[in-house]
């Protein structure tokens, strides 16, 4: 069985790309953390009404 040499097609990968998906991905990461700050906030409020 003859083995066939791997290809690899080489693309160019344009500064402005990266940049974008960066943004994009920062802009969820910081969606995400401002929401986990309240969820925590909102039940230790609740724990501050209902325990004490």
């Amino acid at each position: 069985m003859a083995e066939q040499a791997p290809t690899y097609e080489m693309v160019e990968v344009k500064a402005e790309d990266i940049l974008a998906e960066r943004q994009s991905f920062y802009g969820a990461f910081m969606k995400g953390t401002t929401w986990s700050i309240g969820i925590t906030v909102a039940i230790l409020l609740l724990m501050a009404i209902f325990l004490v």
